[in-house]
């Protein structure tokens, strides 16, 4: 576990910006709050790794929620805020990696 931006992120070897030791990319910079344990988490493989539970994915009416945090910046952002934001933060334009949309099907229900 490491404290970034105020928020407790579990995980792999995390960085200042939310990177982990599975996907540490200069655009891998945000940090997912898992719907099942509400807790931060840079990836997947951080939550199957550290996590004494199965994860569960966002309902797309929930989608509200602000469940993205920006490691460059620490904005917490929601769901469709990310989904909508052409792989940029809302508040400080950071890019980040345009790749997580092949694993949206892990965090977030289907439209």
């Amino acid at each position: 576990m490491r404290v970034v931006h105020g928020q407790e992120i579990f995980g792999v070897e995390i960085d200042a910006e939310t990177r982990c030791g599975h996907w540490n990319s200069p655009l891998d910079i945000i940090a997912l709050k898992f719907k099942c344990c509400g807790r931060w988490y840079p990836c997947f493989d951080c939550h199957t790794a550290v996590a004494d539970h199965e994860p569960l994915v966002w309902p797309s009416d929930e989608f509200h929620e602000k469940a993205v945090l920006c490691g460059a910046c620490g904005e917490q952002v929601s769901i469709e805020s990310y989904l909508g934001s052409d792989s940029r933060c809302p508040a400080c334009a950071a890019s980040f990696n345009p790749g997580c949309a092949k694993h949206y099907h892990l965090y977030f229900e289907k439209l």
